[in-house]
């Protein structure tokens, strides 16, 4: 295979619109660690197993005629039990429930055919073995990983499976992927036509673009209020309204509404996230206005497809969702589209809350770029209401990287028997608030007792090797020489002309041992490709999904952490923890759960965070509520978060920071010390821009009650001198408080702006400029 096939999150590809990022032919999967991936192949299909980052067993089998072992038509032979599949099948995950149901509806065992293992434990990341199958075969794989310790740094990886096709399917007859469960209906909407057909409540319907870039209008209509002579359809303005949103996405804002506001379908999955609201399905008239007179278009399409349903009427244009149609609303009120986002088997799940009329189409326009120039089919399934769907968004490290849905975090179990309010966060599930108390409510305990916090989304990757110090010495820009073991550093990580990719928390594990905790996977991608020019002794391994982590917060969490934590000798107890430091322990004695805890927080408040594999979340979470109930303990949700860490003056990556923005327009240009005297990726810019500011990070009291958004003009005058980033009504100081990015100019305390709403003209917020934090500007209260 050609090395621009491998193109993976640490080889980018240049991904150029209406091209697929693979080469034709080529298909790209992710086995996770410890999971199970399964493929149909052909007699000369070639494939590739190219670990991500090293240190990972590969175990195969495959299926023959009437499902006897074959791994002779791959080329292997082997006489063991298939372990760790057999492990990764126990799993309640979507690739796992995937493979059951393909081993199922094919009537395999698992149990009766032989495996054998590829790549070494002490594999590379430049490992690759090659296949290729000798005739067709059923193949499965599974990725054999152990559990990690919290303060070991050996995490397994994920492995790119690349399956290059010895014969490609011709356009229009691509292989679909593999079902989760027996669908009831199965249909495939041909190019340029729309299909009719009929859902009961609690079935989950499922649209399939087949090729990629290929949209699909989608109508459904209230089957009980079509009995009795009514049409009552989806209806997009008052879905729009009702949620508050552009378009419905899973989570809180997931439901298609009708007319008269009853809920017809929720968003269960969506792996693409870009879809059309504001527009009719395409008409006639849009074509005649192009001059392509008789041109095939969705409402007619659909006037056909549903003229058998009374009492359904004929319309001249259909108000339709438009799924995988790349259209948005501009800034300036006008709305654009472009090539859809849609990859080949992209898709949208929808679960029915009624029986329902549904159609569908394929979308015929192929005059302009709303189906990639090029029209394909889309698919159809219907399943039934006890399939396995979980709730997920799509989500991609970079956008040529392989899809990820929404994950689970360890806590998971947990939270989400306190609330149902969950939003994704950074390819994760995690709490806005908690049903019992609600946001204000979790302000309070952090400030007054104690709060627990799902942070597991935190992007971790372990630094090693010998030379991991001068590594890290020449990326960030605070003197890692001084780093102690034991000791953390928070610290920016910055471009080469000063602009921030991320701020995080850098952990000296050891001599040469390093981990780094930020809040995206740019900075992840960001270190994964200074490694990669760099001829140092470094190993970098990606450890997000190996250690998870809760924030116990507040000015009771030293008192609730004494009680359940021991540490071994020669390690600090929780009252001899400074800040800034971490040690190792373990919750339920010696042999109990073991945990690495640091005194690190984002509140403002006197606090920790506990580390622990996703196997011992439940446990740790229940250990810490139990010792933590005497004191008041809450669970605490994101928005509540928002409120403390803006009191507290703490930045946030994407409102307070972002690529255009250096550490002391942050806010934090603490992290970036003169007397460091070795060079660093982006030193010479920060030096320049340190000598010669533009913006400063200010503070801002606002009279009235009325809050500022993120983004909102800030005003000297007629002049536009900077925006707000981040802005709360406070509980505490009973004020509203800003942060706002402006021209030095106008930065001095006591400076008179004014922030703009609306246009930025019509309506004014007074505002005065005041030293940060806001709260506890001493930090007296985080170092007690």
């Amino acid at each position: 295979m050609s090395a621009t096939t491998l193109t993976s999150p640490a080889k980018p590809k240049l991904v150029v619109p209406g091209l697929a990022a693979l080469d034709p032919g080529v298909e790209r999967y992710v086995l996770k660690a410890g999971g199970t991936a399964a493929f149909e192949l052909d007699a000369g299909d070639r494939i590739e197993l190219a670990p991500l980052e090293g240190g990972l067993e590969v175990e195969v089998v495959a299926f023959g005629v009437k499902g006897k072992s074959d791994l002779a038509a791959l080329g292997l032979a082997g006489r063991a039990r298939p372990i760790a599949i057999e492990r990764a099948l126990e799993a309640d995950s979507e690739d796992a429930a995937r493979v059951r149901f393909g081993l199922y509806r094919r009537g395999f065992d698992i149990g009766r055919v032989k495996a054998t293992r590829l790549l070494a434990p002490d594999a590379g990341p430049g490992d690759v073995i090659s296949l290729e199958a000798a005739r067709s075969a059923f193949a499965v794989f599974g990725a054999a990983a152990k559990p990690m310790l919290v303060w070991e740094q050996s995490p397994p990886s994920d492995v790119l499976i690349f399956i290059r096709r010895a014969n490609p399917r011709l356009w229009n007859t691509a292989r679909l992927p593999e079902p989760l469960a027996e669908p009831r209906l199965d249909i495939r909407i041909d190019i340029a036509s729309a299909e009719s057909f009929e859902v009961y409540a609690g079935e989950y319907i499922q649209i399939i673009d087949v090729q990629g870039r290929q949209c699909s209008d989608f109508l459904a209509f209230n089957r009980k209020a079509l009995d009795q002579g009514r049409e009552q359809g989806l209806d997009s303005t008052t879905t729009r309204s009702m949620n508050g949103t552009a378009y419905p996405t899973p989570g809180l804002h997931s439901k298609f509404f009708d007319r008269d506001r009853n809920a017809l379908v929720e968003i269960v999955q969506d792996t693409v996230g870009r879809h059309d609201t504001f527009n009719l399905a395409c008409t006639t008239r849009y074509y005649e206005d192009m001059g392509y007179f008789g041109h095939a278009n969705c409402t007619d399409n659909f006037n056909g497809a549903l003229k058998q349903y009374d009492p359904i009427t004929a319309l001249a244009g259909w108000p339709a969702i438009n799924f995988f149609f790349n259209t948005n609303v501009g800034c300036h009120n006008n709305i654009w589209s472009d090539e859809p986002w849609s990859r080949p088997g992209d898709y949208v799940v929808m679960r029915a809350l009624s029986d329902l009329v549904c159609a569908a189409s394929s979308c015929p326009s192929d005059i302009d770029a709303s189906n990639g120039w090029r029209l394909t089919e889309i698919q159809v399934r219907v399943y039934p209401k006890d399939a396995p769907f979980k709730r997920a968004i799509g989500y991609r490290m970079s956008p040529d990287a392989p899809l990820q849905l929404t994950r689970e975090t360890g806590f998971h179990p947990r939270t989400s028997a306190l609330t149902r309010a969950f939003g994704e966060y950074r390819g994760y599930w995690v709490p806005h608030h908690f049903a019992k108390a609600g946001a204000i409510d979790e302000y309070w305990s952090c400030r007054e007792a104690a709060v627990i916090m799902d942070l597991s989304p935190l992007r971790k990757m372990e630094v090693l090797g010998p030379d991991s110090e001068q590594f890290l010495q020449g990326i960030v820009p605070r003197d890692v020489r001084k780093l102690a073991v034991g000791q953390i550093f928070y610290t920016a990580l910055c471009y080469e002309h000063g602009g921030m990719i991320d701020d995080g928390t850098l952990f000296r594990l050891g001599e040469n041992n390093f981990r780094w905790i930020g809040g995206d996977d740019t900075s992840l991608l960001w270190l994964k490709e200074q490694a990669g020019k760099s001829a140092l002794n470094v190993h970098l391994k990606t450890a997000t999904s190996e250690i998870h982590n809760i924030a116990v917060q507040g000015p009771k969490s030293r008192d609730i952490l004494r009680q359940i934590v021991g540490t071994p000798p020669g390690r600090p107890s929780m009252d001899e923890l400074g800040l800034f430091r971490f040690t190792i322990g373990r919750i339920g004695g010696v042999t109990g759960i073991p945990v690495l805890v640091s005194r690190t927080g984002y509140t403002g408040e006197l606090g920790y965070e506990v580390f622990c594999h996703p196997k011992d979340a439940s446990a740790v979470w229940d250990a810490v509520m139990a010792a933590g109930e005497p004191h008041g303990i809450a669970p605490f949700g994101f928005e509540a978060l928002d409120l403390v860490r803006i009191e507290a003056g703490l930045v946030f990556g994407g409102h307070d920071f972002d690529s255009t923005t250096d550490p002391f327009e942050a806010g934090i240009g603490f992290t970036v010390p003169q007397k460091k005297e070795e060079d660093y990726i982006g030193k010479a810019a920060l030096e320049n821009r340190r000598a010669h500011p533009l913006r400063k990070l200010v503070g801002l009291e606002i009279t009235g009650n009325e809050k500022p958004s993120h983004g909102d003009p800030v005003f000297a005058g007629r002049a536009e001198v900077g925006i707000v980033t981040s802005a709360m009504r406070s509980p505490l100081l009973k004020k509203t408080i800003a942060l706002a990015r402006v021209d030095v100019t106008h930065a001095a305390p006591e400076g008179k702006l004014e922030i703009g709403r609306l246009d930025g003209k019509q309506k004014r917020l007074k505002a005065r400029v005041v030293p940060f934090p806001f709260y506890d500007p001493e930090k007296k209260r985080v170092r007690m």
